[in-house]
């Protein structure tokens, strides 16, 4: 790659503009390739260099051109979908306050960029911003539990009475079954709840949408953090192993509609456990 072609090194990401188009993102430590799935050596000492006539001296004094934009641009959504995915894995907390500082060392990259991914995630509900305090995970309302298990509801069990009992998502949700009764053997709650989340969401993949998968991914980690608010997390886990296991039995015996009453039934015991646990908050 010629280093004309190269728009930036900064935020640990490379970044590929052709003449009179747009930025191109190209590698990050965390992400692969977005334009051939090729790894990209990235030194620590790459410099700037902007085809836009942008001198490197003016890169290096922080000035946010327009360049630097396009780039923080294509990163914050990459990174707001790394800060999902640690919300759907139980790593944040409601109420947790989000460090700056530490998030962009964690992430190698700007604040600017930070920030613009914390927009993003405020705007779907995950997280807010009080004046001089900083960015906070939010913390679900009673309301929005409701609204959670209501879309669940229309698209999980519709998902698996129409489910072919074959498609790869089966085996995904065998293994999320199979690793979770591992975890409850070692009281590992946690790692319970993630890999129910991991079975719910093989679930929504039967529907064979892209977009439905995008849209269940900001539910999931909405629903994870309303599993936050439960404190003793042995409660809302334990029961759910085995019931996944019936549901998984279900449908591999092509029961597919039995399978779906089942996993309406427990959506209902699921969703009066977390209000119960919500009604308890002080």
């Amino acid at each position: 790659m010629e280093l004309a072609h190269i728009l930036g090194a900064r935020d640990g990401f490379l970044v590929r503009q052709s003449k009179g188009t747009r930025p191109q993102l190209l590698k990050s430590k965390r992400t692969v390739s977005l334009i051939d799935h090729r790894e990209v050596s990235l030194m620590p000492e790459a410099r700037y260099r902007f085809d836009r006539g942008v001198p490197e001296r003016e890169a290096r004094r922080g000035q946010v051109s327009m360049a630097e934009q396009d780039t923080i641009s294509a990163l914050a959504p990459r990174l707001a979908e790394e800060i999902r995915g640690r919300l759907i894995a139980g790593e944040l907390k409601p109420g947790q306050r989000l460090s700056e500082a530490a998030l962009s060392a964690d992430f190698s990259v700007s604040r600017n960029s930070l920030r613009e991914a914390f927009r993003l995630l405020t705007k779907e509900g995950l997280l807010r911003h009080e004046p001089n305090r900083g960015m906070f995970v939010a913390t679900p309302s009673m309301a929005s539990i409701i609204d959670i298990y209501r879309i669940r509801r229309m698209i999980e069990c519709q998902a698996l009475a129409k489910a072919y009992p074959h498609h790869p998502a089966v085996a995904r949700m065998r293994a999320a079954v199979d690793a979770a009764r591992i975890a409850r053997g070692e009281k590992a709650w946690g790692v319970v709840g993630s890999q129910n989340m991991v079975f719910h969401a093989a679930i929504v993949e039967m529907a064979d949408s892209q977009r439905l998968n995008a849209f269940y991914a900001q539910i999931a980690a909405e629903l994870r953090l309303s599993f936050g608010l439960l404190a003793d997390p042995e409660l809302l886990h334990a029961p759910y192993v085995d019931l996944n296991a019936a549901i998984l039995e279900q449908l591999e015996a092509g029961k597919t509609q039995e399978a779906a009453d089942m996993l309406e039934a427990y959506l209902t015991q699921s969703e009066r456990t977390v209000l119960a646990a919500f009604s308890r908050i002080p």
